[in-house]
């Protein structure tokens, strides 16, 4: 327990913001200068309050830290709990890091609705940052859904032509999932008489239970990562979603399914975890090889950049599900990456809409005579993308081949193929768009990334090769909790494992003195 509430701190002063960007009054002009501003301000000093979190984690602990708890509803033992570990911890990060780019980077392209699109986004990194703080499910659930409304309303009022189709499409995917999830919230809830998430994670329930849990909680968490074949509502919302929108998709709200696996899936289903484990194994598989496949013949660049997140999160998945600890780190590491990388691609995307407003690949071409410094800040970011050693991409992409060749060499062997393809649809992307002669005049005439776009590319372009060259930051701090996590998880298998043997040794006996009783009565007569 710690006195100052820094969590829940972290997490309210974007709603706070929100509120005060609420009340702006003044012209329209007035009111979109000052709303800009505000959640500008109330963003960066978010950022700054997660650097100071940051700071004051202990990395050589495992356990949950800056805990609250206090009582919400105590009729029903739900509790008010708050806490991250080395895996929540640099999604919080994440979360701040990318909201005050987003904010950066809809500065200008955004002119219609300003105030309520600054307060959708700040309600939104509310939610993100609850989501990864919470330690009791009931809180968890209401964070992970809340999601959902002002990303709908980002895509929707603001989004492309066919918004309103991709927002509805996105939320009855994620919401189907989550209706699921929710009953088994309250199974495992009737069942442990407690919602409280270290509690759930230290007593699993009996295996039959376990499997079904299991379904239900996958259904939430692979529609939201996603995985194939529940993936089809991404493209979608990427494609239609504005710049900062498919940003923060990419970047956070992809990344809450595999968290979920982490603090769900293995901990409380551990027995069922390792049976759907060849399951999770091919799904990811074909998730690897399909949507790279698709990807290498897009026509947009959105759709593709799209594409290739299935793909990546397919490592994500796969590298979780080998429950070795290369896996999970790289799993974990893998999205840390992605987030970064996936973000700065769709911004990549934006400047050039911005200004010629099509997404096009064949409307491009040769932008390095024209836009150098983009062609190498576009050029760094692809080959983070696919993975270049010196980049974070390289890490996460390693660390996971290598989980999986521990746990499964042919599967190990088929994922590999897609740091080939990933390479081919990242280099088929980015000679489209920068190499090649110049038919399109207006492309020819475009400038170069200016002074703000400047500001928000360079640390994400920082980011990059500093996770790539000096990850160690990041695993010394996810170690422990990796090495928790993982040490309960083969607990319950070798406990399971155990009781198996224990029954079946029961029942040779049983038989045993069957036959003999059998014997002596045979003898007897």
């Amino acid at each position: 327990m710690i006195e100052f509430p820094l969590l829940s701190m972290l997490t309210f002063l974007p709603l706070v913001g929100a509120f005060f960007v609420l009340i702006i009054r003044g012209d329209e002009e007035a009111i979109a200068r000052n709303a800009k501003r505000a959640a500008l301000f109330v963003s960066t000093f978010t950022f700054l309050l997660s650097l100071f979190m940051l700071m004051r984690f202990d990395a050589s602990s495992g356990e949950f830290q800056f805990v609250e708890k206090g009582e919400w509803l105590p009729s029903l033992n739900i509790s008010y709990h708050m806490g991250i570990d080395g895996i929540s911890l640099f999604f919080v990060m994440l979360a701040t890091f990318l909201t005050p780019i987003c904010i950066l980077a809809s500065w200008n392209s955004i002119k219609t609705r300003v105030k309520e699109y600054m307060i959708a986004f700040l309600i939104l990194e509310t939610f993100m940052i609850g989501t990864f703080c919470a330690l009791d499910a009931v809180l968890f659930y209401i964070f992970f859904e809340g999601v959902l409304i002002p990303m709908f309303l980002i895509i929707g009022i603001w989004g492309g032509p066919r918004r309103v189709y991709s927002s509805y499409k996105f939320f009855l995917y994620t919401l189907l999932g989550s209706v699921l999830m929710l009953i088994a919230l309250l199974a495992l809830y009737l069942q442990a008489g407690t919602s409280d998430i270290p509690t759930l994670m230290a007593n699993p329930v009996v295996r039959d239970m376990q499997m079904w849990l299991w379904l239900a909680f996958f259904a939430s968490f692979a529609v939201k990562m996603p995985m194939w074949p529940v993936h089809t509502w991404l493209p979608d919302a990427h494609v239609e979603a504005p710049t900062a929108g498919s940003v923060i998709l990419a970047g956070v709200l992809l990344k809450m399914g595999g968290y979920g696996f982490l603090r769900f899936s293995l901990p409380m289903f551990p027995e069922a975890s390792e049976f759907f484990t060849p399951m999770v194994f091919w799904l990811s598989i074909i998730a690897i090889i399909y949507t790279s496949l698709v990807a290498l013949v897009q026509t947009d660049m959105k759709k593709l950049i799209a594409y290739s997140s299935v793909a990546h999160m397919g490592y994500v998945t796969l590298g979780i599900f080998t429950a070795t600890t290369q896996g999970v780190e790289g799993g974990i590491f893998q999205m840390l990456s992605h987030g970064v990388i996936s973000a700065a691609l769709f911004l990549c995307v934006g400047v050039v809409y911005d200004r010629l407003h099509t997404r096009e690949i064949a409307r491009y071409g040769g932008l390095v005579q024209n836009m150098p410094k983009y062609a190498v800040i576009f050029m760094i970011l692809m080959l983070g993308s696919v993975g270049l050693p010196g980049t974070s991409g390289f890490i996460g992409e390693f660390l996971v081949l290598l989980g999986a060749f521990q746990a499964n060499t042919v599967v190990a062997a088929f994922a590999t193929t897609g740091v080939i393809l990933g390479a081919a649809y990242m280099l088929v992307l980015y000679r489209g768009v920068v190499f090649g002669a110049q038919k399109n005049e207006d492309a020819a005439a475009m400038k170069d990334v200016n002074k703000r776009e400047m500001f928000y590319f360079v640390p994400l372009v920082l980011m990059v090769i500093w996770l790539g060259v000096a990850p160690g930051f990041v695993m010394e701090r996810v170690s422990p909790s990796v090495d928790k996590l993982l040490t309960h998880y083969n607990e319950q298998i070798g406990k399971s494992v155990d009781a198996e043997l224990v029954s079946d040794d029961n029942v040779q006996r049983s038989e045993s003195s069957a036959v003999k009783s059998a014997v002596k009565g045979v003898s007897h007569e």
